[in-house]
């Protein structure tokens, strides 16, 4: 099952708060489970470089079923996935990408947030995400 556009709308609405909260200008992008653009938000004066890469963190999260900055960990020189960011037209390896599970387990989509530090940006994710469903799908061999 796709995200819908209501579940997209409010895990936008949930990070964009969070971002405010913070004080930082923020992209935010939700993409289905095809890894699709179901919903995209730019605050004002975010980075015009961020557009893509939230879209780019919100594939990459969906494409391998974990968050970002977990990717990045296992593509380190010398990691089982080293060099993995150069697939798939380009992928993005820091945190700001987080999966998007609904009640049954299931990948539905995934959230991606670019415009800040990597820390922020990971906080502004999982809120979005965690606003509409889980963050954490079902155990996996290669999901740390």
């Amino acid at each position: 099952m796709h995200v819908t556009i209501e579940e997209a709308q409010k895990a936008i609405e949930a990070a964009r708060a969070k971002a405010v909260q913070l004080d930082t200008q923020m992209c935010i992008a939700v993409v289905d489970s095809g890894g699709n653009l179901k919903a995209f938000y730019r605050m004002d004066d975010a980075w015009v470089g961020s557009i893509d890469i939230s879209q780019k963190k919100a594939k990459t999260s969906l494409f391998f079923g974990m968050p970002t900055g977990a990717i990045g960990q296992l593509s380190q020189p010398g990691g089982p996935l080293f060099g993995i960011e150069h697939s798939n037209d380009g992928l993005i390896t820091f945190p700001g990408g987080i999966p998007i599970v609904d009640k049954d387990g299931v990948m539905s989509g995934a959230i991606g947030v670019s415009g800040s530090t990597v820390e922020n940006d990971h906080a502004v994710a999982e809120a979005g995400a965690s606003a509409i469903g889980a963050t954490e799908l079902p155990a996996h061999p290669w999901r740390t």
